[in-house]
């Protein structure tokens, strides 16, 4: 069952009655990629993951208030080369919340580990979008099991100082969340919002509705909070981030409102990090153009594992 929002487009329900329609919603937007998708208890989290493909593994970590389903315009090619595993991060889209202490960045951590330990046969490739980004850098510090890491418009590079339009798109759909607000917000992400529905097609409203879905459910805030608190919103040390030891690349919209592009020029100075800037596009190069994304993805896949050492 769906009901109606007040903007006039449908969306799902928000209370614990929809649940059927919240599963519903979510194998639609998944049952087109060429992914299993199975249960498994990470850190003691129960986590939903998608796995597909032979070959090297490659994980994919997506941001605050996302889900899996929204690395699904590279995951096709990417199957093709690469063992892809993509979780939901915990307490985003089917994954659970851990029931014996709180969501911190330790915690996070543990549950990444583990998650690599259940879906990899070796040490993979960490793709991570904004604090998913972060993450996979705190991995590689710790010592985590990690062959290389590819950040993707990421946080943790600096302190984070979103454009005020972003800020506030985001305040107000965080605290209310319909279609209306949804499409504001997701218009700050995007250059160019209405190109990517109409390439979407009937796709979009899925994803649209099971963002809503994922946002209305209880402690989902929560969750998001956490994850951007723990690596949304400061930045690492310079000095941790100069002896990871294994290769980094960088993808970036050039349009990008909240982890600017100057940050990620900074970091590419600083620390000889290879970086590949997508033209227009703001946050999200994977989503938002795909035909240039996958060959950044595939051409920092490809570097040589030795690390490049800036002068």
């Amino acid at each position: 069952m769906r009901a109606t929002d007040t903007t006039g487009r449908t969306g799902p329900r928000g209370d614990a009655a929809g649940a059927g329609t919240i599963a519903g919603i979510r194998a639609s937007t998944i049952h087109d990629l060429p992914l299993t998708e199975r249960r498994l208890e990470a850190a003691g989290i129960p986590t939903a993951v998608l796995e597909g493909g032979e070959g090297p593994p490659v994980v994919l970590l997506h941001g605050p208030g996302e889900f899996a389903a929204l690395w699904g315009r590279v995951v096709p090619p990417l199957t093709a080369t690469h063992r892809v595993v993509v979780p939901d991060l915990p307490g985003h889209g089917a994954s659970g919340l851990p029931g014996d202490g709180p969501l911190d960045a330790e915690r996070f951590l543990s549950w990444l580990r583990d998650l690599i330990g259940q879906t990899c046969p070796g040490p993979p490739a960490l793709v991570g979008h904004l604090a998913g980004g972060a993450l996979a850098l705190r991995h590689a510090i710790d010592g985590g099991p990690v062959e290389r890491v590819v950040l993707v418009d990421s946080s943790g590079l600096a302190m984070s100082r979103p454009a005020v339009s972003f800020a506030a798109a985001l305040a107000g759909y965080i605290a209310h969340p319909t279609v209306r607000s949804l499409d504001r917000f997701v218009g700050r992400c995007m250059y160019d919002f209405d190109g990517v529905r109409r390439d979407l097609g009937p796709r979009w409203d899925p994803l649209a509705d099971y963002a809503l879905a994922g946002v209305r459910q209880r402690g989902s805030r929560s969750a998001v909070l956490a994850f951007a608190t723990a690596f949304g919103m400061f930045p690492l040390r310079r000095r941790d981030l100069a002896r990871i030891p294994v290769p980094v690349s960088m993808i970036w919209g050039r349009h990008d409102l909240q982890n600017r592009l100057q940050i990620a020029e900074a970091a590419a100075a600083r620390f000889g990090w290879p970086l590949e800037v997508i033209e227009d596009v703001r946050d999200d190069p994977c989503f938002e153009r795909p035909d240039a994304a996958v060959p950044a993805l595939r051409a920092a896949l490809a570097r040589p594992l030795r690390r490049h050492v800036p002068a």
